[in-house]
């Protein structure tokens, strides 16, 4: 937690001010110390070229997707908004790294309760990420499980108006369950449930993925022996179905470690050891930031449509 005085002093300038996710012990520093724990120093100046980088990208991939008609499907609306929800990761970061290094220079004096909402608008915005990125990406698990076994009555079903009100209801629920969140955080209840929704969102979307691929071979033939023509069509639903696939795969790598943090905060707050691994929380922040920089990449490696217009927009060639 933060020791900070009406004006925090630029000496003892602390190293972040997202203070919702660490230890509440004050002597967490001492105990990993005991432990010999090697500290990892980032250089404020990664977490902002990471930031920067990826708020440049997503902000691309939003354009790309607003620009080119081909791309305004439920699907692509969802990346979208898992776009937006990454942005709003890098814009944390770098919103925290610019006033922490204008305060460690003698550039920004900031009192105490201007850094307080400071800290509580970056956790909020990094809670808006997290639930909002698993809540988008179970959205499209949900549209890839249509779209393969519902084929045919795809476009009944998941029509425009019904992925907007689902956007909607997300983009509500996650900025009201993260504020919440900052206000009750003192309450472990708080943080059991944000861990229990990582699971149990995880567990449903691992069990639509399974389901998937184990039948969508049969579907395919399925659908092969009544109109050949859908052949083609089916490959290309699947297609998407491994880039959600890999998109979620690299969200478990990047927000395992933050998830698992949270839930070391809970059994075990003054064990040494679980102090030792949440003092690496830096570490955790680079992951959940390489995320967000990292899935940008995917969107445009494994579809063409989206490459071809980001080539258009990055030389300006409209």
């Amino acid at each position: 937690m933060m020791n900070i005085t009406s004006l925090t002093p630029f000496g003892t300038l602390p190293k972040d001010i997202t203070s919702h996710w660490l230890p509440k012990s004050s002597n967490s520093s001492y105990n990993a110390s005991i432990l010999k724990c090697e500290q990892i120093s980032i250089p404020e100046e990664i977490f902002l070229t990471l930031g920067i980088v990826s708020l440049v990208e997503n902000i691309l991939v939003i354009v790309a997707i607003i620009k080119n008609r081909n791309l305004h499907s439920p699907m692509h609306y969802f990346i979208c908004c898992l776009a937006v929800a990454d942005m709003l990761v890098s814009l944390s970061n770098v919103i925290e790294t610019i006033v922490l290094i204008l305060m460690a220079r003698g550039a920004l004096t900031v009192r105490n309760h201007v850094l307080k909402q400071i800290d509580n608008l970056i956790d909020v915005m990094i809670c808006s990420s997290m639930v909002s990125s698993l809540s988008f990406l179970g959205a499209i698990a949900a549209d890839r499980y249509v779209t393969i076994f519902y084929a045919l009555r795809y476009h009944t079903i998941m029509t425009t108006r019904r992925s907007m009100i689902i956007i909607v209801g997300i983009w509500v629920i996650s900025s009201i369950s993260s504020i919440l969140f900052i206000f009750y955080s003192e309450n472990s209840a708080v943080i059991i449930c944000l861990i229990s929704f990582f699971f149990v969102m995880l567990i449903i979307m691992g069990a639509l993925y399974l389901h998937m691929f184990a039948l969508a071979r049969i579907h395919a033939k399925k659908i092969t022996a009544q109109n050949k023509n859908r052949a083609g069509h089916q490959a290309t639903n699947m297609k998407g179905a491994i880039t959600l696939t890999i998109l979620l795969g690299l969200f478990l790598i990047c927000w395992t470690p933050f998830f698992l943090h949270l839930l070391l905060i809970i059994i075990c707050p003054k064990n040494p050891y679980c102090l030792c691994f949440t003092s690496h929380f830096h570490m955790f922040l680079i992951l959940i930031i390489c995320n967000s920089v990292i899935d940008p990449i995917i969107y445009a490696f494994r579809s063409l449509e989206l490459r071809k217009t980001l080539k258009e927009l990055i030389f300006c060639s409209w």
